[in-house]
Parts: C-alpha cells; sequence; structure tokens
C-alpha cells in the first residue's frame, strides 16, 4: 500500500500560510475581549477548550488505557506478559465507574472512584509533602542571626528577617486567642509579610503573562503582518 503524504496544499494555498492566518485570527479574537465580550471571542474560546478537551482525551487513551489496561488485558506479550494481567480490572472498573455521573439514578457510584483517588493521592503525597517542603522548610529557619565568624552582618540581617517573618506569619494563623495585645502586633508584622509574599507571587504570574504576550505580539508581526499583509500590499501598490 503506498504512503499516503500529507498535504501541502488546500485549494491552492500552502498549509502553512492557512495555519499563520488562522493562528493570528484566533489571536486577535482572543484579543478583542479587551474591548468587549463579543461573539469572535466565544469563538476562540470554545474552539480552544474543544480542541484541549480532545487532545487530553486522545492523549489518556493512548498513554493510558492501551498500554495499562487494553494490552494487559487482550494482548499481554505487547505489554511484556506471558498471560493475561486481570488484576488492571480493578482500575479499569473503577474508572468506568465515573461515567455513572451521567446516570442520575446511578452517580452515586462515582464516589468509590473518586474516594479511592483521594485516599491514595493523600497517602502518597502528605508524607512526600512533609519531607519535600515542611522539614527543609524548617530547617531553612534555624538560621543565626548574630553576625560573627561564620556570617557576615548583611547575612545575618537576612536570616533575622526570614525567621521573624516566619514566627509572625505563624502567629496570624493562631486563632485560639483573640489577636490583641501582644499577639496582635505580631500578627499584624505577619500580615505585612504575607502582603508582600503575595505581592511577589502576583507580580512573577503578570511577568509569566508578559512574556506570552510579548510572543504573541512578535508572531503577529513577524510570522503575520509583516510576510503576509505587508508585504503583498506593498508589492500590490508598488506593481
Amino acid at each position: 500500500m503506498p504512503e499516503v503524504l500529507p498535504a501541502t496544499e488546500i485549494f491552492g494555498v500552502s498549509v502553512e500560510i492557512i495555519g499563520v492566518w488562522l493562528a493570528a485570527f484566533l489571536t486577535l479574537a482572543i484579543f478583542s475581549f479587551l474591548y468587549q465580550d463579543n461573539p469572535v471571542y466565544k469563538l476562540a474560546e470554545h474552539i480552544f477548550v474543544g480542541i484541549s478537551a480532545g487532545y487530553g482525551v486522545v492523549i489518556t487513551w493512548h498513554e493510558a488505557v492501551i498500554p495499562l489496561l487494553i494490552n494487559p488485558l487482550f494482548r499481554p506479550e505487547q505489554a511484556g506478559l506471558e498471560a493475561p494481567n486481570y488484576v488492571v480490572l480493578v482500575p479499569g472498573v473503577l474508572g468506568l465507574l465515573m461515567f455513572s455521573r451521567f446516570v442520575p439514578r446511578y452517580d452515586w457510584l462515582s464516589r468509590w472512584p473518586i474516594a479511592f483517588v483521594m485516599g491514595l493521592y493523600s497517602g502518597l503525597t502528605i508524607p512526600s509533602s512533609v519531607q519535600g517542603f515542611l522539614l527543609p522548610q524548617l530547617h531553612a529557619t534555624l538560621l543565626p542571626i548574630w553576625p560573627g565568624v561564620e556570617i557576615n552582618a548583611w547575612t545575618a540581617v537576612s536570616n533575622f528577617l526570614l525567621v521573624t517573618g516566619v514566627v509572625c506569619t505563624l502567629a496570624y494563623f493562631y486563632f485560639s486567642r483573640e489577636h490583641r495585645g501582644a499577639l496582635g502586633a505580631v500578627s499584624t508584622v505577619g500580615i505585612f509579610f504575607l502582603m508582600v509574599a503575595f505581592g511577589a507571587g502576583f507580580g512573577n504570574t503578570v511577568m509569566a503573562r508578559v512574556s506570552l504576550l510579548i510572543g504573541r505580539v512578535q508572531f503577529l508581526y513577524h510570522d503575520w503582518w509583516f510576510p503576509h499583509v505587508l508585504e503583498p500590499l506593498m508589492q500590490l501598490l508598488g506593481g
């Protein structure tokens, strides 16, 4: 059977050019929300959500369902097994029970796989989170706060601010007593450290989004507007 090559043109137009124009249209459609909500923006939004969902389903089918469920049951040789592995029926049945949400009469069956996933995830995540996040953070606060032979004055000030921020922030989340007096003053300082942390996190998020915006603006100008709109227009007017 001869190999079928992908089409390079559609109605005489290069697939790459069609892709660039489609990407530019969808980008401008999303940017149109800056003016107001409109049908063009909703169209681009629905296309993005639909393609993302479809892509996720295909990836899950080929990367999880086939190699982890279908092959061990029906094609054990492709999974490196000598005989079918019927143990995979347990997660397979639990996965099928998730679809009971679409049947109101039997939607309670979906609680079993949800409970299984939540319990398993909690059991695996809590110990690793304690070892990977909590204990290192506790260790990071056991720092010298007085300048000496090992650290200079600036490092001592930085360590003091770190330890102070941790203690004051923890005091803010201590709700067993009313925040008055010394506890109220310490918790107020904790609020200040929280605002600094939230501000830094928000600024980092904004910078990431700005970098994405720069990338899309560069695409619109260098890949779409200049080669596919401005240059042909100049050639047309010059001709």
